[in-house]
């Protein structure tokens, strides 16, 4: 089974635990057997896997999600990567354009399109693999699955079929309704459109070299900037007429905002915290080393992360994206291919960070011009390169690097050392990056 896991958007509803950088697919909020945690792309992936050993996955994602996804599913994917958003379309046509391309895969194969970051059980994915093999049968360009809706909802659209069979092929298409009309197309059979769908991959090749002008994947990936900003719905499933749908009934949610997270959540607390007896309907979310007291609160979410605090009604959280897009902050957490990093205080001329590099992984090898950096080792071993000098490194080292220094620090255990930046232009923007010259 060939599937791409769509994988967009920064995920601010989520705020602080998500930004710019850390989408809500990301976060570790999952709890496992071992009483680790996972995050939705992890726990998605997984599922997969246990249905199908066989399945190829690809994430279509921006490059600023990428590292993430290194860090918390190595090399495992493949990965097509979007220079910038141009919406639901041109992302489906690039992945499947990497797959015809990069990965040989057979266009006559089917591929199995959803998001990333659905709260499902595994009969998801079996009915993930169902799509295909329906696919396969080439009695419909397009096969969507169908959601059977539990609630007249506001969020969704809807997909109304010819008959009430468990495949029937598509009668109309609902854009999202008010609650009032929802009710009525659910009274007519309709299905949640949840935006999973099959096709075989050389349908979509074919309708991508309609709409747009390119060779092959090489050369959408370099004019993808240029590309029409239009989804896959409007590009092509409203022209479309021969789609199928397939009904699904079981567990399916929407994980966008506080209020539907925490109803998925396994615990009320993750990190330290502790709420007391007169506490009902109450989340703790804390990725900081303080603890979180609750004391007579309902029906509310607290969440802190290095990048803020949130205490909010959970009905109301879903509030929250406009007045966060109000804040003028830098990203203060982080994941890397390598681990990842926190800031931990900003002055004026310095900025304090803690960073944890994953045992076996290394830093790229860089200088920046307008500060200088001092790397105090607290915990693991590993080794250091500066300017072509190699050091092995240990717990309690301190490594200064003055700007235009190029460097280095590679973890052969789990290695964790506090960054010092200091200078009076401090960005991100401020890397040169380097071959190393062994």
């Amino acid at each position: 089974m060939n599937i791409v896991l769509l994988s967009g958007g920064s995920g601010k509803r989520l705020w602080p635990l998500s930004n710019d950088i850390r989408s809500k697919q990301f976060i570790k909020i999952f709890k496992k057997e071992d009483g680790s945690y996972e995050s939705m792309v992890q726990r998605v992936y997984r599922q997969i896997k246990k249905v199908d050993t066989d399945a190829t996955v690809t994430i279509a994602t921006s490059k600023t999600q990428v590292s993430a996804i290194h860090n918390q599913l190595r090399e495992s994917v493949g990965i097509s990567v979007e220079p910038c958003r141009r919406d639901t379309f041109p992302a489906i046509a690039l992945a499947t354009a990497y797959l015809v391309d990069v990965m040989h895969v057979d266009p006559t194969e089917s591929v199995v399109v959803c998001p990333v970051d659905p709260y499902v059980e595994d009969a998801y994915f079996e009915a993930l693999k169902e799509l295909s093999d329906q696919a396969d049968k080439s009695e419909a360009n397009l096969v969507l699955m169908g959601i059977e809706p539990t609630y007249p909802s506001e969020k969704y659209g809807y997909i109304i079929p010819e008959n009430a069979e468990h495949v029937a092929m598509v009668k109309t298409f609902k854009e999202k309704p008010t609650v009032d009309v929802a009710a009525q197309y659910i009274a007519q059979g309709a299905l949640w459109n949840g935006g999973v769908f099959a096709y075989k991959l050389g349908y979509v090749m074919n309708k991508a070299h309609e709409l747009m002008d390119f060779t092959d994947y090489q050369d959408l990936f370099d004019k993808y900037d240029t590309l029409k900003k239009i989804s896959f719905d409007y590009a092509v499933v409203e022209h479309e007429p021969k789609i199928q749908v397939i009904r699904f009934a079981g567990t399916w949610k929407d994980l966008g905002t506080w209020n539907t997270l925490t109803e998925a959540m396994d615990e009320p607390i993750v990190g330290r915290g502790m709420m007391n007896d007169s506490c009902s309907k109450v989340h703790i979310v804390n990725e900081l080393d303080v603890p979180i007291l609750a004391i007579g609160l309902h029906d509310v979410v607290i969440s802190a992360s290095p990048d803020g605090i949130l205490v909010s009604d959970k009905e109301q959280s879903g509030g929250i994206k406009p007045l966060v897009e109000s804040f003028e902050q830098q990203v203060r957490f982080a994941e890397k291919s390598w681990g990842d990093f926190k800031v931990m205080d900003v002055e004026k001329l310095s900025m304090t960070i803690k960073v944890s590099l994953n045992a076996g992984q290394k830093m790229n090898y860089h200088s920046h011009r307008h500060r200088d950096e001092v790397w105090v080792v607290i915990s693991g071993e590993g080794k250091t390169v500066v300017d072509g000098m190699e050091q092995k490194v240990k717990a309690g080292d301190v490594i200064t690097m003055s700007a235009g220094c190029r460097h280095t620090v590679m973890a052969d255990t789990e290695l964790k050392l506090i960054e010092v930046q200091l200078g009076e232009d401090i960005n991100v923007h401020d890397k040169q990056k380097f071959e190393l010259e062994y």
